[in-house]
């Protein structure tokens, strides 16, 4: 659902605009292997980096947060 002049956000942008070393990692990795499976599982279950810097971040480069009227 993008908005017209708008880009959304990429899957992982900001992991890989940090140098996540966790990201790092998982780019070395094929994607859908057991080992990629295993690093990936680090971004679900335990990321290093948290909310607050994520949320921070988006407003630093600009992106806005928006969801439907209900």
């Amino acid at each position: 659902m993008g908005i017209e002049n708008y880009l959304e956000y990429q899957r992982r942008e900001y992991c890989k605009d940090i140098a996540c070393p966790v990201q790092r990692l998982l780019d070395r990795q094929t994607p859908g292997s057991p080992d990629y499976e295993s690093v990936r599982q680090i971004c679900t279950t335990r990321c290093i980096h948290t909310t607050y810097e994520f949320h921070h971040w988006l407003i630093e480069k600009g992106y806005l947060l928006l969801r439907p009227r209900r």
